[in-house]
């Protein structure tokens, strides 16, 4: 069998993932064949996991932080649905989660999975969650309140601390998804975790901008009683319960994000941050330039209107692009995007306009 190889990052522009550290990947070749879904078992990559979720912790504000390394933020997201479902059992049997039209997809997977309404209201002209929305879907049945800080499409960072008295007036739960922003806003001065609002719970992916090799999401609860809502009695392991999704998992991921936070954090991060900031400015100003209507970027991800002929023009040209929901050009300005690939990008949209 012809032997493959996966494609470059060279022209890879729209994806939230990146080249993984070099002490992650060492990592993850070393726990390949471990399973964090039986700690009892496999105790050295329980002890990583209980690491890596202490620093994701700290990270986001909260000195004693309950979770674990999901698969990635999708599996963080619904499971922050059905823990709140869960809790919410005794007060409702119809329960809903208000979410801004900015939320992840993985949110109406959460709600088909789990039977729970999902309310979707609109944004706001800066294209974060409108408080008014939320307040009016908000109900006596509704379980959970979602706030995204980094939202996909724009680098959005909702009003978090609102959200929070919103979800807690109705007895109800908040959930910030911070699958991508989160290794980014911690040196900004917005207000998007633990330590900024009693948020119930929180999504933060390694395996995006902590540059830790996929899988490596991150889930974390502020009270213990979020995760327990989770477990489920596992009879014949030699751990007595699980409160994860999947069973087995990859101890690669576990080992891996845990090693690439102990290389990078903080001040590995901070400046990525920095030059990633640096490099959105300039390529949003580079679009100005050449009169093209440009979103301000709030976090490093610049969305720009382009004609659809300029866009498939682009992509035949093997630039991986993508569109928003509302068909802007996306770039994220992850690790492996630097200014001389964007002004290579930049040359091929002179030629093809």
């Amino acid at each position: 069998m012809q032997r493959s190889a996966p494609q470059t990052f060279d022209r890879v522009l729209s994806s939230m993932c990146t080249e993984p550290h070099p002490a992650a990947r060492d990592a993850a070749e070393r726990f390949l064949a471990t399973n964090p879904g039986d700690p009892a078992t496999y105790e050295e990559v329980a002890e990583l996991e209980s690491d890596a979720v202490d620093t994701l912790g700290e990270i986001a504000g909260l000195a004693d932080p309950h979770g674990y390394v999901t698969s990635g933020g999708t599996e963080a997201n619904v499971q922050a649905v059905r823990a709140a479902r869960n809790r919410g059992r005794e007060r409702t049997s119809n329960p809903n989660v208000v979410a801004p039209e900015s939320a992840h997809f993985s949110f109406n997977k959460a709600a088909d999975v789990l039977g729970v309404e999902l309310r979707l209201v609109p944004t706001d002209a800066d294209r974060r969650a409108d408080l008014d929305a939320v307040r009016a879907a908000v109900d006596d049945d509704t379980v959970l309140v979602v706030g995204v800080a980094g939202s996909t499409e724009f680098g959005r960072v909702d009003p978090i601390p609102e959200l929070v008295d919103i979800a807690h007036d109705a007895g109800a739960f908040c959930h910030v998804d911070a699958a991508w922003g989160g290794f980014l806003l911690p040196f900004t001065d917005r207000a998007w975790s633990f330590a900024h609002a009693p948020v119930d719970s929180l999504t933060i992916d390694p395996h995006k901008c902590g540059r830790a090799c996929i899988p490596a999401g991150g889930l974390l609860f502020r009270e213990r009683d979020g995760l327990d809502a989770l477990a489920v009695e596992t009879p014949y392991l030699e751990s007595t319960s699980q409160a994860t999704l999947t069973g087995t998992r990859s101890g690669a991921g576990v080992a891996s994000a845990a090693a690439a936070m102990d290389a990078l954090w903080p001040d590995g991060y901070r400046r990525e941050y920095e030059r990633a900031a640096d490099l959105a400015a300039w390529f949003a100003d580079e679009l100005r330039g050449r009169d093209i209507d440009v979103v301000d970027p709030e976090l490093p991800l610049v969305a720009a209107n382009v004609p659809d002929a300029v866009f498939e023009a682009l992509r035949a040209r093997e630039w991986r692009v993508s569109r928003t929901g509302s068909d802007l050009l996306r770039v994220v300005c992850m690790p492996h995007v630097t200014r001389e690939s964007l002004a290579a990008f930049l040359a091929d949209l002179d030629a093809v306009r």
